[in-house]
């Protein structure tokens, strides 16, 4: 199972992880502390979901969201490396995205993800298009973060 082999993996590097979630409300942040013996390395997990919780929480400048949106790769880095630094953590994630029913554009059409990692040995952040419903863009989502630190972690 992906999840446990991350708390095995981070536990036995001694490294920590905090997580910044927008669209995903939580769920990457879930499944991380789902595992007992989190509190190892589990640090925090903030949802900002409102361009104003993302500026105030996390420290997402205005100019940022205004010039590229919060569903952007900019955006999806700068929560990353924001929650490393707030948590004083080894590991950050961001994401951000539109996962529907509504508030796609033809730009950004329902399904946009942007998922980041910051850490000490890279700063990664990819885009995904993903299909179906509501929670299922969620879950997706949620696990392609997993699968990005499970990446940083093997490195």
């Amino acid at each position: 199972m992906l999840t446990r082999e991350i708390a095995q993996l981070l536990k036995s590097q001694n490294k920590t992880i905090a997580v910044a979630e927008s669209c995903t409300g939580g769920l990457a942040s879930k499944m991380l502390t789902d595992i007992p013996g989190s509190s190892q390395y589990f640090v925090m997990g903030i949802v900002a979901y409102s361009n104003a919780a993302k500026t105030k929480l996390l420290s997402i400048p205005k100019s940022l969201l205004t010039k590229y949106g919060a569903v952007s790769k900019p955006v999806a880095q700068k929560l990353a490396s924001n929650i490393r630094k707030l948590a004083k953590t080894d590991f950050g994630i961001g994401v951000t995205g539109i996962t529907g029913p509504a508030g796609g554009t033809k730009e950004k059409p329902v399904g946009t993800i942007y998922i980041a990692i910051d850490c000490a040995c890279c700063s990664n952040c990819k885009k995904f298009q993903f299909k179906g419903s509501r929670l299922l863009i969620r879950k997706k989502a949620s696990t392609e973060a997993l699968k990005l630190l499970k990446q940083c972690l093997k490195k």
